[in-house]
């Protein structure tokens, strides 16, 4: 069919229904919400079958839905409406949820029902839940009201409150009164929830050293503990504050924009801060250390027979300057260990989206920051490109983008969760890209493939991409069911008798790859043309601005229209 994606923006799950929907045979366009009129244009012009909405914050016209049928992704469970839904699932303990496809009619998230599918609600940020167990929950769903709508001889429910499968309500907005958080009363397990429920927007508004903040992450501390509400350390950025029974790590804040002034985002909390931080005493933690613990720690390390496992949580994917060398510094010493096999990645969520531009944008010289922070992310690269001496896996439970994607690709094989999508290519940024992908993307798909998915600009799903060559490995499930298969595997190959003679083979296909050009000389022609994209006046400035601000694009870009 002709299936037009219409979306407020071309997010995490707009894009994995876009895969989804086009390995599937449809015809798939994309409209941004950008007004009535250039959403009238954009139906006229693509005539589709079928209208979904898989990320909506705004009322599709009368006209569009009543000549169309047009099928809205609520998520909440049936009966559930307004615009904070997962909010107020997470605020208030829910332990299960559910995703609801339903017809647009004039009264918000009251049409007909095509499909709801439950999920589990795990003890993580709302942004967290979103990629994840709802991510896969709305695709289901998203499949069945296809198929449904395909039949043609599918009926929808209407949403009638006397069912007992109808559990859901009318809520209002999830305004800051009731995120607010009452220091010397709220306890660790209320504070937790209300930052999940906020994460990552709008924040949780609080007040810091008479000055207000949003806060964005929480994540507990078990050791630390203080009178509540004051701050007690930091780490790599974070600040540790007291609860009434102990404390909590907050990772990043957001300035509350002031009237008539510039727009904030997130930073890093000590950034942020500045000099309003008093002299409190940095804690640090080893990432052994911290795999022991229930602390905040975005690097972590364990080893399970003969396999160590690097594991890593930044932030929506991006990894700064520092985030990389802390990074690279565990790899070194990871790599120190006794162990046959090396596994890279996080346990849920993003793998990686490549340099991190809040920071950047925060800097005093942008353009300096963003070629250190590619430096950082080539050294990491380079380091697991030379390691010799065992296997290592990228293990990818979550997206990855940019020098993300091509930082998985540094290792031996990449094994990739089912619903993960990939984007590798660099242009939208406005950057030519680095982190060796001129040698390692050729290597894996071939030159016209690679030149291809770099110029294409289109996210690329695992089933397909395991089809390009691009990954090795695709596993279904949740991301406990694929961290599950992963350890088996990884212990299998760590055991297995042919790992010696990978090992020797690794070793002299480097070897014979740096005698037809090294390594240094594709990181060399990368970083020229990147330091043209740094130059003042090119355009990742605008585009890098415009990102870090979320400035709203005034047409749908030409490659999503399908």
């Amino acid at each position: 069919m002709r299936i037009l994606l219409v979306a407020s923006a071309f997010n995490s799950l707009t894009q994995r229904v876009h895969t989804e929907l086009r390995a599937r045979g449809h015809q798939v366009g994309v409209e941004l919400a950008l007004g009535d009129e250039p959403l009238r244009a954009g139906v006229a012009r693509f005539q589709p079958e079928l209208i979904l909405a898989p990320m909506l914050t705004k009322a599709i016209p009368e006209d569009i839905w009543t000549e169309h049928t047009v099928l809205i992704l609520h998520p909440g469970p049936k009966g559930d409406r307004g615009p904070s839904s997962l909010d107020w699932a997470i605020s208030e303990g829910a332990r299960t949820w559910g995703v609801t496809v339903l017809q647009a009619v004039a009264e918000m998230d009251a049409g007909p029902i095509w499909a709801s599918v439950p999920f589990p609600v795990t003890a993580v940020g709302k942004s967290s839940l979103y990629r994840n167990e709802v991510a896969d929950a709305a695709l289901a769903a998203v499949l069945l009201a296809v198929e449904r709508f395909e039949s043609g001889e599918f009926t929808p429910e209407p949403l009638d409150y006397a069912r007992p499968d109808v559990r859901g309500r009318l809520r209002p907005y999830h305004a800051q009164p009731y995120r607010s958080i009452d220091w010397t009363a709220d306890n660790t397990a209320t504070v937790l929830r209300k930052l999940r429920a906020a994460d990552s927007q709008p924040g949780v508004l609080d007040e810091l050293f008479g000055h207000e903040f949003f806060l964005h992450g929480g994540h507990n501390e078990d050791q630390l503990r203080g009178v509540p509400g004051t701050v007690l350390a930091t780490r790599d950025g974070a600040i540790c504050r007291a609860t009434v029974d102990g404390a909590v790590w907050l990772p990043q804040l957001r300035a509350r924009r002031t009237p008539g002034g510039p727009p904030t985002f997130k930073q890093p909390a000590t950034d942020v801060l500045g000099e309003l931080l008093p002299a409190v005493p940095e804690v640090p933690v080893s990432p052994a250390v911290a795999a022991t613990r229930d602390t905040w720690s975005e690097i972590r390390y364990r080893e399970r027979d003969s396999v160590g496992y690097l594991e890593f949580a930044f932030a929506g994917g991006a990894m700064s300057t520092d985030q990389c060398r802390r990074l690279l510094y565990a790899y070194e010493q990871a790599r120190t260990r006794p162990i046959n096999v090396l596994v890279l990645g996080p346990e849920r969520d993003f793998f990686s989206n490549g340099i991190h531009l809040n920071v950047i944008e925060a800097a005093a010289d942008p353009g300096a920051e963003s070629w250190r922070n590619i430096n950082a992310m080539d050294d990491l690269v380079e380091a697991i490109l030379t390691t010799t001496d065992k296997v290592v896996i990228a293990a990818l439970p979550g997206n990855a983008a940019a020098g993300g994607i091509m930082l998985a690709l540094a290792a031996d094989e990449v094994w990739c969760r089912e619903s993960a999508v990939v984007n590798p290519h660099y242009q939208l940024m406005g950057l030519y890209g680095s982190e060796y992908w001129t040698y390692t993307l050729p290597r894996r798909v071939g030159a016209a493939t690679a030149e291809r998915l770099t110029q294409q600009t289109l996210p690329v799903g695992a089933r397909a991409a395991h089809a390009l060559g691009l990954v090795d490995q695709v596993i279904p499930g949740s991301p406990a069911a694929f961290w599950a298969w992963v350890r088996t595997e990884a212990t299998a190959l760590a055991d297995s008798p042919e790992l010696a003679d990978r090992v020797v083979e690794k070793k002299r296909r480097l070897a014979a790859d740096e005698a037809v050009k090294p390594l240094s000389a594709y990181r060399a022609e990368e970083l020229a043309r990147m330091s043209e994209n740094f130059a003042p006046g090119s355009p990742y400035h605008e585009l890098r601005q415009n990102f870090v601000y979320k400035v709203c694009a005034t047409a749908t870009p030409a490659h999503l229209l399908g």
